[in-house]
């Protein structure tokens, strides 16, 4: 049906207004913070609209959490196995980029691992982040093209090539081929970093 809201949409939605109210934040704080009109969160969190990965990850870096940390809906402590057919899979619906949250959520672990499928001709820009002082992350690309441009070096990898990046700098991924990049991410949140400690909050919110 049209207006049918899809699950995964209406799942976000509670998810940022979860993460949100734990925060003690209005839509106004969290508009002023992300840089993220107050309307638009609001139908975010209504399961109205998509966000896509660039507004979504305005919005994690407003909140102080990984996109890999948003997706974690699990509560509680983590199982250490995470079975494929459970992994949340989540499809920007700008660049059709889609991501799968590979590691298992809500664990102890500093690091998490996203695997990646990326349109040809994609691209997606992420602004420097400085609260996200002390992650970074390891780019394995498995097939296809994929450019990094990294504080302002451009970086063209082939299959079997691993770039490893600060998240603090501002990144452009983008694929010139005429195929899909298949990539993982590897995410390390940093000694730190308190992803892992909000989240387990958000979750018991």
């Amino acid at each position: 049906m049209e207006n049918e809201i899809d699950p995964l949409e209406s799942a976000i939605g509670e998810r940022l207004r979860l993460l949100r109210t734990a925060r003690n934040q209005t839509l106004d704080d969290l508009a002023s913070a992300s840089g993220v009109s107050r309307a638009m969160i609001s139908r975010i969190e209504r399961g109205e609209a998509s966000p896509t990965a660039q507004l979504l990850s305005r919005l994690c870096a407003a909140l102080g959490l990984t996109l890999s940390a948003f997706f974690a809906f699990s509560q509680g402590d983590g199982e250490p196995l995470s079975r494929r057919e459970k992994q949340t899979v989540w499809r920007d619906p700008e660049t059709g980029y889609q991501r799968r949250a590979v590691s298992a959520p809500n664990t102890a672990s500093r690091v998490e691992v996203i695997d990646v499928e990326f349109p040809a001709g994609a691209r997606i820009a992420y602004p420097p982040e400085t609260a996200k002082a002390g992650m970074t992350q390891h780019v394995w690309l498995f097939s296809g093209a994929l450019r990094m441009t990294i504080a302002g070096t451009v970086h063209d990898l082939a299959p079997g090539d691993c770039l490893y990046m600060s998240i603090t700098e501002g990144h452009v991924f983008e694929n010139p081929g005429t195929e899909p990049a298949h990539y993982a991410v590897v995410l390390d949140r940093g000694r730190n970093n308190r992803g892992n400690d909000e989240r387990h909050k958000a979750a018991r919110s």
